[in-house]
Formats: C-alpha cells, sequence, structure tokens
C-alpha cells in the first residue's frame, strides 16, 4: 500500500510487524546461541567497523566460540551507499553464507536490509527496490540485528535507507525503501554497548528518536495505534538523552534512550514520518552528514510550519517534554513544545544551522570525505539559492514528505529549508 493510498479518507490503515526482540543489559552476549538457534552456520557480519570500540571483535569472536563461520564486511558507511551494499552482496555469495548480523546504528542495519533484499534476488541491484513493498521474494536470509547506538530503531522496523549514488552520480539520491520482507528476525538492544558510542554521536541519535516520536504523533496518517509509543519516546528521551550525552557510562540513562529508540520506531513504523525526515535524506544525500545531526537541525523549523495544523497535538508534546501546561491556552502550550525543543538541542550542544557544520564540528564527520569524487567536493554546507532549491526539490519527492502534519509545495517547503541552512533558532520563539 503506497502512502498516497493511506492519506485518501477512509478508515483502513495498514500495521506493519515487529521483529522478536531481546532488550536489556546483557542481551548481546546471546547473539551466538540465537544464530545457532535460527540455524546460522557461516554468517556475513555487516558493520561500519565502529572505529576506537571492540564491540565487533568480542561479537564476532563469542559468535566462534559458539560454532558459527563468520565473514566480516566492516566498510559500511554512514549514510549507506549502494556500493556499500553490493559489496557486501558480493562477498555473501563469494562465502555461500546462509545468514547476516548486522552490528551498529541504523547505517549497518539499514545496509544490511538493503543486502538481504538484494541476495533473495540473486544479487540485483539494491536500488530496484526503492518504494513501497517493490521485492518479489520474501523469504530473506535471517538476520540478526544489533544496536550499539540509541537512535534509528531499524532494527524493529520495516524501513532502511540508501543512498543512490550510481544512477546520476553528479545528482545523489537517498531514498527509503519499506518493505516488509526486510524486517529484521530478532533485534538486540542492550544498553551497555552504547558507552562507546561518542557524546556528540549520541546526541545525535537522540535527536532522531525525537523525529521518529514527534512525526508520527502529529502525521496526517493519524494511527491510532502509535499515538501511545510516541508519546512515551519523547517523555523517555526528555528525561534521558542530557544524562546520556553527558555522562555516557550512566546506565539508566543509557537504558532510558535505549527503550526510547525502540518504541518510537515502532511508532513510526506504521505511523509515518514527515518532513523532518525528508530535509535530513536530502542534505545527507548532498553532503553526507549525520542522519541525526540533520533531523536536529530540521526539527524546531518543522515543527513550527506544522504547528498551525496540529496545535492540540504540539501540547501533548509540551506535557511529555516535561512542561507544566497548566493554564496554557493549546497554541501556548504548542510553542512551549517548540521552546522545549530547542532547549533540549542546545543543552546536548548540536550545532543549531546546517551553515555551522563544517569538517571538525563532530567526531567521525564525513563533510567532503569522500570516496566518490562527487562527496570529495562537498567539503562546505553553502546554504545559497541554489543549495536551498536543490534541496526543497528533493525533500518533495522523499517517500517521507505524504505523511507531514501540513500540505508540502515548493513555495511552503523552501522558507523550512531556507530557515534550516542559516536562520536563527531565536526567531522561532517569538
Amino acid at each position: 500500500m503506497q502512502v498516497e493510498e493511506l492519506l485518501k479518507p477512509f478508515p483502513i490503515k495498514e500495521f506493519h510487524p515487529f521483529p522478536r526482540a531481546l532488550l536489556g543489559p546483557g542481551a548481546h552476549e546471546l547473539i551466538g546461541p540465537e544464530a545457532k538457534k535460527l540455524g546460522f552456520r557461516r554468517t556475513l557480519v555487516m558493520t561500519t567497523g565502529l572505529r576506537g570500540s571492540d564491540t565487533v571483535h568480542k561479537i564476532v569472536e563469542s559468535m566462534k566460540y559458539h560454532g558459527l563461520e563468520v565473514v566480516v564486511y566492516d566498510k559500511v558507511e554512514s549514510n549507506p551507499k549502494d556500493y556499500n551494499v553490493m559489496d557486501a552482496v558480493t562477498l555473501y555469495q563469494e562465502n555461500k553464507c546462509d545468514s547476516f548480523v548486522s552490528i551498529g546504528g541504523g547505517s549497518s542495519h539499514d545496509a544490511c536490509k538493503g543486502a538481504r533484499v538484494s541476495v533473495a534476488h540473486d544479487g540485483r541491484n539494491v536500488n530496484d527496490f526503492e518504494g513501497f513493498n517493490k521485492s518479489e521474494n520474501p523469504k530473506n536470509p535471517p538476520h540478526i540485528a544489533v544496536s550499539t547506538t540509541a537512535g534509528t530503531g531499524s532494527e524493529t522496523s520495516w524501513a532502511y535507507v540508501i543512498t543512490d549514488t550510481t544512477t546520476d552520480p553528479d545528482n545523489p539520491h537517498k531514498y527509503v525503501a519499506f518493505d516488509d520482507a526486510s524486517v529484521a528476525t530478532l533485534a538486540i538492544d542492550d544498553p551497555t554497548l552504547y558507552y562507546d558510542c561518542p557524546l556528540d554521536y549520541t546526541a545525535q541519535c537522540g535527536f532522531d528518536v525525537l523525529a521518529h516520536a514527534s512525526e508520527p504523533y502529529v502525521s496526517r496518517l493519524n494511527f491510532q495505534p502509535s499515538l501511545g509509543n510516541s508519546l512515551q519516546a519523547i517523555k523517555l528521551t526528555a528525561r534521558h538523552l542530557r544524562q546520556a550525552v553527558w555522562n555516557g557510562q550512566d546506565l539508566a540513562g543509557r537504558e532510558g534512550m535505549m527503550y526510547a529508540q525502540y518504541i518510537a520506531a515502532q511508532a513510526f513504523n506504521s505511523g509515518g514520518l514527515g518532513i523532518i525526515h525528508s530535509i535530513s535524506h536530502a542534505v545527507s544525500a548532498f553532503y553526507d552528514t549525520h542522519h541525526g545531526l540533520n533531523n536536529a537541525i530540521a526539527l524546531p523549523r518543522v515543527w513550527a510550519f506544522n504547528m498551525p495544523a496540529q496545535y492540540e497535538r504540539f501540547a501533548d508534546i509540551a506535557e511529555a517534554m516535561g512542561v507544566d501546561t497548566h493554564g496554557m491556552t493549546k497554541v501556548k502550550a504548542a510553542e512551549a513544545a517548540l521552546a522545549a525543543g530547542i532547549r533540549l538541542l542546545r543543552d546536548v550542544g548540536i550545532p543549531e544551522k546546517f551553515t555551522e557544520v563544517t569538517q571538525d564540528t563532530y567526531s567521525k564527520n564525513r563533510l567532503g570525505q569522500g570516496p566518490t569524487k562527487f562527496y570529495e567536493q562537498a567539503k562546505t554546507i553553502t546554504g545559497d539559492a541554489g543549495d536551498v532549491d536543490r534541496i526543497t526539490n528533493h525533500v518533495l519527492g522523499d517517500a517521507c514528505t505524504p505523511g507531514n502534519a501540513k500540505e508540502c509545495t515548493f513555495d511552503t517547503v523552501r522558507p523550512v529549508v531556507e530557515h534550516s541552512m542559516t536562520g536563527d533558532l531565536d526567531d522561532l520563539l517569538g
């Protein structure tokens, strides 16, 4: 079912399933036994490598201890590219693997989902499956997704996001593929694996959670089963993100964000997203900047844009974020939600506009790093008129845009993009 069909005024909504999951401290120690139970024999591990951490090594050695053969592909990039997926597919086929384990954040899980779909179709290019349920073979290889960040929730959703760098190398396109066949077989979320996540990444991933939670709550899809999870994820993020960022070894903070990201993904899994994500996808496509960072910068602008269509829902968000709305009108309470979102962004040290993001803004930054010539030349986010126009056009073609709370056209979205590039957040507060 296409998003455009879901938005038509009829009562049927589509619920998408979640995988089985193991959540909590120590859950990662069960990867080997669970893989054996699922019939894994020779497994391709897909990861970014988790530079500065021995997480992958420990998990791989544990898998070997339990009698599994392991092949490692550790070249998944942030904002995973089509060539990452296809290189992994080649390695999987050459080594006659029968299963997958992804270790990392959304990039590792998304690339793995794409690889599984490709393998199930004899190695067809992953870009062939952009869109909604484009795969034809529902029997993908089994997949255990092990999260090391509290961000995307990809381990429990039916979505995966890939950057197409080959169809038009001079105009990369980041797309969302929604496919029930891509859902992981088993999700493993262990907050002790988050301890090594850099603090700036912890903050950025946390705003991915806040975007995942807030967008389905105000979405035009208005999917009732998602609303409770949305508010609970907002509440957990407001309560635990600062703690997780500034005291990264704190189990309560890390575990709170683990649950926040998990249930936020379950909210958007059927409840939809909006143009926070669409703007993020566009900026990632052209500059390879971190998805969570992009969401954080776009979020206050999109909240302000959508507020006239959903004042009551944003008033609920304010309460979930800990604002005492007693005595406030719905409009004032909604505005308080925006102020709380901006306060959280500032408290965890995230840049406030895209033109403030440079090559040394955050760790593991890929701005201008390549490996393709296009990304080597994209060293600076210009924010000029041409930049704003191409990002706006990308937004309008994004699969998340139809679910946005407020109708989107070039003329209405362009000012939101422009303000995200160069505008002052205080302008939004009135």
